[in-house]
Order: C-alpha cells, then sequence, then structure tokens
C-alpha cells in the first residue's frame, strides 16, 4: 500500500502545502519571551485545533460542496488554482515575507489564530483535504490511510514546533528559504496536475 502512486502523491502534498519547516519561523516569532512549557502548550493545542478542522473539512467538505452546488471538478480545478498561486507565493518568497511580517501579541494566544488556522489548516490544506478525500472514493481504506498521513504532518509540525530553537540555529534563512523554493516547484507541479485532473473529469478531454 505504501508504494500507491495515490498515497505518494497525497503525502507530498500535503507536506508540501502544510510545510512544517517552514512554519517555524513564523512559530519561533510568535512564541518570543515564552519559556519552553508554554511553548510546548501552544504548539499541542495549535496542532490540535488543525488537525480536528482538516478532518471535518476531509470528511464532510464534499457533502457541503454537493449542497451549494458546487462539483468535485470544478473544486478541483478551483483548488488547483489556488495551490498554484501558493506554490508562486513560496516561489518568490511572498509566503514567507506575509508570515514573517507577523508579530507577537502579549495579550493574544496565538494557538487557534493564526497558528492552527490559518497557517497549518489554511485554504491550501483545507482545499487539498477535500480533493484527496474526493480522489479516494467511496475506498475507506485510502480516507483512513489520507487521515493518517494528515495525522502525521501534524505530529510533524508539532515535532518541528518543539525543535524550532535548533533548526533556527541550524538551518538559518539561506536554508528555509532554499527548502520553501523547492517545495515550492513541486507544489506547482502538483497544483497543475490537479486542475488537469478537473478538466479531464468535466469530460473536456480524454
Amino acid at each position: 500500500m505504501l508504494d500507491n502512486p495515490f498515497l505518494i502523491t497525497a503525502f507530498a502534498t500535503l507536506f508540501v502545502v502544510i510545510d512544517p519547516p517552514g512554519l517555524v519561523p513564523l512559530f519561533i516569532a510568535l512564541t518570543t519571551g515564552m519559556d519552553t512549557a508554554h511553548r510546548r502548550n501552544l504548539a499541542r493545542r495549535a496542532c490540535i485545533i488543525a488537525a480536528v478542522l482538516l478532518t471535518l473539512f476531509g470528511l464532510f467538505g464534499e457533502v457541503l460542496l454537493e449542497f451549494i452546488g458546487i462539483s468535485m471538478p470544478a473544486f478541483r480545478i478551483a483548488g488547483g488554482i489556488l495551490l498554484f498561486l501558493t506554490a508562486l507565493d513560496m516561489l518568490f518568497e511572498r509566503r514567507t515575507q506575509r508570515r514573517e511580517g507577523q508579530h507577537a501579541d502579549p495579550d493574544h494566544d496565538p494557538s487557534v489564530f493564526p497558528l492552527a488556522t490559518p497557517l497549518i489548516a489554511g485554504p491550501g490544506a483545507i482545499a487539498t483535504m477535500i480533493l484527496l478525500m474526493g480522489q479516494a472514493g467511496e475506498d475507506w481504506t485510502l480516507r483512513l490511510a489520507v487521515l493518517g498521513l494528515m495525522y502525521g504532518m501534524i505530529l510533524a509540525t508539532f515535532l518541528f514546533f518543539l525543535a524550532s530553537d535548533r533548526l533556527e540555529r541550524l538551518l538559518g534563512r539561506t536554508g528555509t528559504i532554499v527548502i520553501t523554493r523547492l517545495l515550492g516547484m513541486l507544489l506547482a507541479a502538483l497544483s497543475v496536475q490537479f486542475v488537469i485532473d478537473g478538466v479531464r473529469g468535466t469530460g473536456l478531454i480524454g
């Protein structure tokens, strides 16, 4: 099952969209001056909330789309375009600049906003979960595997948060930029594939 092309694509897409390494600089900025225990609690709360949100959208997002009259092919195309714009932000460093432009507020708990949403469970991640669960169809083995991969990404994000101090010293700003650019290239290719799948689903191409 681990060599299933769909699961490999799902893993790559979730990793790029959630981007655990890329969240480290923002987590550091939002928790500046906090002690280790407080930072750990914030990281845990943010990851749990993000996991719940992505689970709900993964399980019920397609039903919601059907209720408001949006087909899965249309959502695949829209989701692909959204992911492509995210990839452009990563390639041209706009997302990094937006993230680093946010600062900690000592009177605000950042675990719900902006950490859990929209940074971990953002529009791209939500769209990705709906798309992947839609592609899995009624195969609950694949659906559970997608949820498992998503939980794995959330766990990886939590571990990156815990290791944020060491990672910051190890990678530096240059290392973070290089990783972000590489992930942006991969996400751009995957987003184009989503659009192609969506157009194919409309019957316009074979």
